[in-house]
Formats: structure tokens, sequence, C-alpha cells
């Protein structure tokens, strides 16, 4: 049956019941810590939600009852999720509730319940007429489109990550290692207020600007060095992501023109941005400039990933799948994700440009606003 509109302190959750859980299922256990904190605001190495049509069930183990208890004290509503503590495991905990609750078709997010788990609760519930479903992405796909909210935390994080891409590339010196830089952006990615880099900080310098995903090592920047700068910062759970590429020195021709090609691929890609447009078109447009650069070879990644509380999701901007387990989804108002196009050479170097995009009901905001220029320090 479904479940009527609902109001209140969780208001993603509420839409989320509203929407899921129907006809084809009566809960959906969540085991995916990012889609259990988009639903209920928790944040935790651990936990798991069971999401019913009327109510909602938060599984935390001794370390986060605390946490959980403040949690929903502070909602002021004890009816929209009730607080269950694990005493001897979680799947024994999520067993004995779906036991207590008697749901018939129970979903489970399956790119994230591992075969054990699954095993063990078909056996935990084989005597019962409990049945557990495979279900993909439906909290991913719920939180595809941000709301007012998370905008306005995206915005923020795009400014601050911006002012930090600015005040590390002017400090750039001969004699610096890809190491220590890696520390210097770190440490100020928690001086601008973040809660901590959203993934491995990426430093690469001279030819190591040809590898897309280098790990900063021991190799010290010398004059006439290209420096790629790829880092991210959390803020209160949400993820940015930015890159630049700076010069030590004037840059030779060469390097010159793959500047100005992914440059040219950026501008395009965004120009493609607009609601209803599909991911892979704006991938597209980006491809089709190096191409015609003759640099489409050096282009091996996508364009673009989605951003929110995970640093790549959903929507994926890249050549389109031969077999997808989805069909794509157009872009519309409320989606961010990176524009990222680069060219790589190997044992010379490489270029990337990134900036995050949030789509608007007549094209795109750009979240971090600053110079593409080829810096020259």
């Amino acid at each position: 049956m479904s479940a009527p509109a609902k109001r209140g302190p969780f208001p993603r959750l509420a839409a989320f019941q509203t929407a899921h859980v129907d006809e084809r299922l009566d809960a959906l256990l969540v085991t995916h810590g990012p889609n259990v904190f988009y639903l209920t605001g928790f944040r935790g190495s651990a936990g798991m939600l069971l999401v019913q049509s009327d109510t909602a069930s938060l599984i935390v183990d001794s370390r986060y009852v605390t946490l959980a208890r403040e949690l929903l004290d502070h909602s002021h509503d004890e009816a929209a999720i009730e607080l269950v503590e694990v005493e001897r495991s979680y799947e024994e905990t999520v067993a004995e509730l779906v036991r207590r609750h008697r749901p018939r078709r129970v979903g489970f997010e399956a790119a994230h319940t591992t075969v054990s788990q699954y095993e063990w609760w078909c056996r935990a519930l084989d005597d019962t007429e409990i049945h557990l479903e495979r279900t993909t992405n439906l909290v991913e796909m719920a939180r595809l489109v941000k709301d007012a909210e998370e905008i306005s935390t995206l915005r923020e994080a795009g400014v601050r990550i911006a002012g930090v891409m600015r005040d590390i590339r002017s400090r750039l010196t001969p004699g610096q290692s890809e190491r220590e830089i890696a520390a210097d952006v770190d440490w100020a990615i928690r001086v601008a207020g973040f809660e901590g880099p959203a993934f491995d900080t990426i430093v690469a310098t001279g030819p190591n600007t040809a590898l897309p995903h280098a790990r900063p090592g021991p190799r010290r920047l010398v004059s006439g060095d290209l420096v790629l700068l790829d880092f991210g910062g959390v803020l209160d759970g949400y993820c940015v992501d930015v890159t630049r590429v700076v010069s030590l020195g004037p840059p030779p021709e060469a390097v010159r023109r793959w500047h100005q090609a992914v440059r040219e691929a950026h501008d395009a890609a965004l120009a493609a941005v607009v609601p209803g447009v599909l991911p892979t078109h704006v991938d597209h447009a980006a491809r089709t400039v190096l191409e015609h650069h003759g640099m489409g070879d050096a282009f091996g990644h996508g364009t673009g990933h989605g951003l929110g509380i995970e640093v790549h999701e959903a929507p994926r901007l890249g050549k389109p799948r031969a077999q997808s387990d989805a069909e794509e989804t157009a872009l519309e108002p409320g989606v961010v994700f990176t524009v990222e196009p680069g060219v790589y050479f190997a044992g010379e170097g490489g270029i990337r440009l990134e900036d995050d995009v949030v789509v608007t009901d007549t094209g795109y905001e750009l979240l971090t606003d600053m110079s593409l220029d080829l810096i020259v320090v």
C-alpha cells in the first residue's frame, strides 16, 4: 500500500517512504552509510536503517547510541524514527527487527550488502514468509537532485575550495616535493573549514602530470615544471572537487596548445549543460573539441561525475555504455556534477581543468568560480 505524503523533521525520509515503500516493497534495509546519512542525518562508520511506510528504525551499535539519540531527540518526533541498539551483531539485530515488524517483502541494497550477509539473513528468516528482494540505486536516485539546503552547502564549499586552490598555486616554488605540497593542501583544506579532504589529494609535477590519478611522491619541483593540483573537501557531509594546472616559468608552446584545447573542451561541455540534456551529450561536446584538436586519443576518462555526499556519484558523464543496468537519466535542475576534460601524453605531461556545476532552470551555475588561465609563477 502507498504511504500518504508526510511532513516532519526528516523530509527526505518522508519523501522516500512515499515514493518507494509501496506495492512492491513493504520495507527497505539501507546499509550504505551515505544513504543512511541522506535519509536521517546520521553519520557514523557503521549503522543501518530499516525503512517502512510510516516508520523507520535506525540501527546502531554502542559507539553511536549517544550520537543517534541526540539526533532523534533534536528532531522532537520520536514517532518518525525508532532507535535500535545492536546487542550482538548487526545481522542478528536486523533479523530480529524484521521478525518483529514482519514486512513480507524487504528490499536490500544489492550493491552494498555482502553475499555472506544476504545468505545469513536468508537462513535466519527461512522459517518465515518474509522475502528478501534485491534493489539497485533507490536512495542514490533520490539523492540525484539536490534540494535547496544541499545546494547551499555545495555552493559554500565551492567558494571555499576555490580559495584554497588560489592560495596553494600562488605559493608553489622550486624545491618543494609533491608530498610536501599535498600536505600543505590537506592542511589548507582544514583551515578553510572543511572536515577534511574529499579524497586523496593529487599533486603531480613534470612528466607525472601525464598520470590522471598520480600519487604524490618524492619528486621535487624544478623551474619549467607543470604542476597539476586536484583536490576536494567535505563540508557538512558534502564533497567538492577541483583541478587546475600551474607552470613554473613560461611553458613551451606544446603545453599552451594542450591547455587551450582543454579549456575549449571545458567551455563546450558547460555550454551543453541545460535541463533535459543527457550526460553523455555533455561528454560528447567536450570530446568533439579535443578530437578537432587532434587530441581525442589523449582523453581517456569521462568528462565528469556527480557530486554530493560522495565525491563520485550519479550522474556519470562519459561515453555511452554498450550495456547499462538502467537507462540514462536526463539532467534536471538541482543535479550537481564536475566538468573535467583533460589530455595526457606519456613521458611528457598533461592538463586537466575541473569545476563543479549545478544545473539550473535555464542552464548551469558554476560552484567553483575561478580563472581557467594557465597560471605561470
